[in-house]
């Protein structure tokens, strides 16, 4: 069963919200916190400088929180799918753990600009 397209606009940003699987603190070490800070340049650079601005980033000990416009809506769930895969494999090898490492999928409220 696939998932239906979500409610996205243009000239929207989006408070885009993650948890760890299981509510684990997790993201409590200092290299979680490069790692998330490295993820984001990377997908910068594969949506290129324009695709997409962060305006914050809140990281809690076991949740994001993400404030960020893509240039598209429809590339919103392509970033976060970036974001996310790419994270958890870095945080599943530097945490020698394996399996899910973010609980479910993302949450994402649309606000108008």
């Amino acid at each position: 069963m696939t998932r239906q397209a979500g409610q996205l606009q243009s000239d929207y940003s989006y408070h885009v919200a993650m948890r760890c699987n299981n509510r684990e603190f997790r993201l409590t070490r200092l290299e979680c916190r490069q790692i998330l800070l490295y993820a984001i340049k990377r997908c910068r650079d594969k949506f290129g400088f324009n695709g997409f601005k962060l305006y914050a980033m809140c990281i809690m000990s076991n949740h994001m929180h993400y404030l960020l416009e893509p240039k598209q809506p429809e590339d919103l769930p392509h970033i976060m799918h970036q974001l996310n895969w790419y994270t958890a494999m870095c945080f599943n090898q530097t945490l020698n753990r394996t399996g899910h490492f973010w609980e479910k999928r993302y949450h994402n409220t649309g606000l108008q600009m």
